[in-house]
């Protein structure tokens, strides 16, 4: 019995893990003075990111909400502002 939930714990962290890839966040940073899009859950504090909101399931989802939050810069170059963070 104890190998069974042994087994269900390590498949649920394992499913949990791969839930998380493929989604995205879109943090506001104060070094760069603009909101990115990153591919992994950000750790707001008092240093550059200062806020996070997410997580969305596409890059397009996650730009739409960028668009629509008021602390973004409008008419950022989303070229220059999406991060890879893994």
């Amino acid at each position: 019995m104890k190998s069974l939930m042994l087994a269900v714990i390590l498949v649920c962290a394992a499913g949990s893990a791969c839930l998380a890839e493929g989604q995205f966040w879109v943090v506001g940073n104060h070094a760069t003075e603009s909101c990115d899009i990153v591919t992994s859950n950000p750790v707001v504090d008092d240093g550059d990111i200062w806020f996070g909101d997410g997580p969305y399931q596409s890059r397009a989802d996650a730009k739409l909400a960028r668009s629509s939050i008021g602390a973004c810069p409008k008419g950022q170059d989303d070229k220059d502002h999406d991060k890879e963070k893994d």
